[in-house]
């Protein structure tokens, strides 16, 4: 009967060629349930030479499917009608370094950077290689889209976070599917939440992508997630802390203070400047594209990092193209071929450029160690405060503040980024006319700035805040303790801004009733756990975290995998477990299981007000 009706629906497809799609569909659907996942109609259709994966993928985007996105019989006939009529014929096709997709209607088009899609699928395969939940799924194909739809299960996603970031995520949380199969849509968002969460609080800038964005394989989203993460991951150690010698790269007369302010990038620019200098060459670099492009300042870095294995063979040729070859084939004899192409050389590919450079720094720094350490001009700074200092810039950048936040005390002085925050918790409330911003390449006066922090500490009195003792000027000089007390309160504003709209009839939400909250769902789960207090010195275990978030979500915990708490380390993986189930569930979590176990007043507030904005 099927064939029959579908055969009166698809009339260009004989009675014999009907049956064979029906057989088709049936060897996929090996559950017999009627419906089956998109990717693996794509791969069978390129698995029997039907067309490609991209064409096959491309075509599968104009079928009509249900809101299940699973793809039933009807879809596939559908399918295969489509590509018989020539659809998509040109689908993965590079034009210029560049690949066209299909948007979110048949009206948008995005288009791909074909050398980074390459380089990241690449670097994908190399860092999670052997990965007992993923390692079966790679190597991806570098050639094709199969990359995003590989990534909608949030598996690989988080996985890369790890690899950047390790221990971001505890993997006992995520949900890995049975028996080679993939998660269900529901445990899909599961872990796509924790994606999202997780990325900001490694600090990407992730903007405009939800989890259902993810699902849907929306390549521009997810290839800019996948940079933002890797990204993340090679300028992660280029700091002081991890190498002080490059106090060598401080210009003559710069403060400690004033080289503290470079973003890891710049700090890059400054290290290559460094060698090329001390190989007597005459160019500079101020950028990862233009500069690099002819791979003549590439040549001399190499030689300079490395003359035993990179000579400056490539500076006599004049072909570009062959140069940057000779270029890459240098780099791959001291092991750092990774990220960059000839082409994108050449084309001034500035995320390619980068990952090539740190990738570089990272394994050669060639910096000679200093004979003692760095006379550091800026006091000593507590344990609490550095922690907290880390948790107020992720939140700052959560806001998409511009430029980003790297240095708390330094990126502050202006009074620019703290009156983007304020005006993003309360909108609307900067008059901007008010507010002096510097000319590009320059930085403001002492004068402009003092003012510009003078007006913020004016609205957060203006917004009730608990603002004793704090002047525009502290912020202005970089006193911690002043500055770490103004973004507490305006971050505090923001939670209870949040907590207020949801209910309350506007009311301001206080710790006491925050507190209050979290008992009561406590309880309510019949659970005998309980807080005093913020500061409650039984919250280390993170027992009553984890009797929150079951009581949010009964069953959301697995108590097999809770420790007893009577040491730093079980504490730790109760903390650490808490955490990556309350991003499971979609909350913005920015501290770490050592603030839970070390019981950071402030920032174990920030995380109840995360779970109580869910509840």
């Amino acid at each position: 009967m099927e064939a029959i009706k579908l055969q009166r629906k698809y009339p260009q497809f004989s009675q014999e060629e009907m049956m064979g799609l029906i057989n088709r569909f049936h060897q996929i659907d090996v559950d017999g349930k009627g419906a089956v996942q998109k990717q693996d109609v794509v791969k069978a259709v390129q698995d029997a030479g039907e067309a490609s994966y991209d064409q096959a993928r491309e075509t599968l985007k104009e079928v009509n499917l249900d809101s299940s996105g699973r793809v039933e019989l009807d879809d596939y006939v559908d399918l295969f009608a489509k590509l018989r009529a020539g659809r998509n014929v040109s689908a993965g096709s590079v034009v210029k370094g560049k690949v066209s997709v299909k948007g979110s209607n048949a009206s948008v088009q995005h288009t791909i950077n074909e050398d980074e899609r390459t380089e990241f699928t690449r670097h994908i395969n190399s860092s999670l290689s052997g990965d007992a939940h993923i390692g079966g799924r790679l190597p991806i194909p570098t050639d094709t889209f199969q990359l995003f739809d590989e990534c909608k299960d949030g598996l690989i996603l988080c996985k890369l976070i790890n690899d950047a970031v390790p221990d971001t995520i505890d993997e006992r949380v995520l949900n890995v599917g049975k028996a080679g199969k993939l998660p269900n849509a529901f445990q899909m968002t599961e872990n796509n939440n924790i994606v999202i969460t997780s990325a900001k609080a490694i600090g990407c800038s992730v903007v405009n992508v939800g989890a259902q964005d993810l699902i849907d394989g929306r390549e521009h989203l997810i290839l800019g997630l996948i940079w933002q993460i890797i990204r993340r991951g090679l300028l992660s150690k280029i700091d002081l802390k991890h190498h002080p010698e490059l106090y060598r790269l401080l210009d003559e007369g710069e403060t400690l203070e004033e080289f503290l302010r470079l973003p890891p990038d710049q700090i890059l620019l400054r290290w290559v400047n460094y060698h090329l200098k001390a190989a007597n060459w005459p160019r500079r670099v101020a950028n990862f594209s233009k500069d690099v492009s002819d791979g003549e300042n590439y040549t001399v870095l190499l030689s300079q990092l490395k003359p035993e294995s990179c000579d400056r063979a490539p500076l006599k040729q004049t072909d570009l193209m062959q140069r940057a070859e000779m270029v890459l084939q240098r780099a791959d004899s001291i092991g750092c071929r990774k990220y960059l192409t000839p082409g994108s050389m050449i084309s001034g590919n500035p995320k390619l450029n980068l990952a090539f450079v740190a990738h570089l720094f990272n394994t050669w720094p060639c910096l000679e160690a200093l004979e003692e350490p760095p006379p550091m001009e800026i006091e000593d700074f507590d344990a609490e405060g550095e922690r907290e200092a880390r948790v107020f810039t992720l939140w700052l950048n959560s806001l998409d503040v511009d430029p980003g936040v790297y240095n708390l005390f330094e990126d502050l002085k202006s009074g620019n980024v703290i009156l983007q925050a304020f005006d993003k918790v309360v909108p609307g409330s900067v008059v901007w006319k008010r507010v002096s911003k510097p000319k590009e390449g320059q930085e403001l006066s002492r004068f402009k700035a003092v003012e510009n922090t003078n007006y913020a500490v004016d609205l957060a009195k203006g917004n009730n805040m608990h603002i004793v003792g704090i002047q525009g000027a502290d912020i202005v000089d970089g006193t911690k303790t002043l500055t770490l007390g103004l973004v507490w309160q305006l971050m505090r504003l923001n939670i209870t801004k949040t907590l207020s709209s949801l209910g309350k009839g506007g009311r301001g939400v206080s710790d006491a009733d925050m507190v209050r909250w979290a008992n009561g769902v406590v309880q309510a789960n019949g659970k005998s756990s309980s807080m005093r207090s913020f500061k409650d010195p039984s919250l280390r275990t993170a027992h009553f975290f984890l009797d929150l978030l079951d009581g949010l979500r009964k069953g959301i915990v697995d108590y097999s995998l809770v420790h007893r708490g009577t040491n730093e380390d079980e504490c730790r993986n109760n903390a650490k477990l808490a955490i990556s189930i309350a991003r499971k569930l979609g909350a913005l979590i920015f501290l770490v299981p050592e603030d839970i176990v070390e019981v950071r007043q402030r920032l174990i507030l920030t995380f109840v007000g995360s779970l109580m904005a869910m509840g």
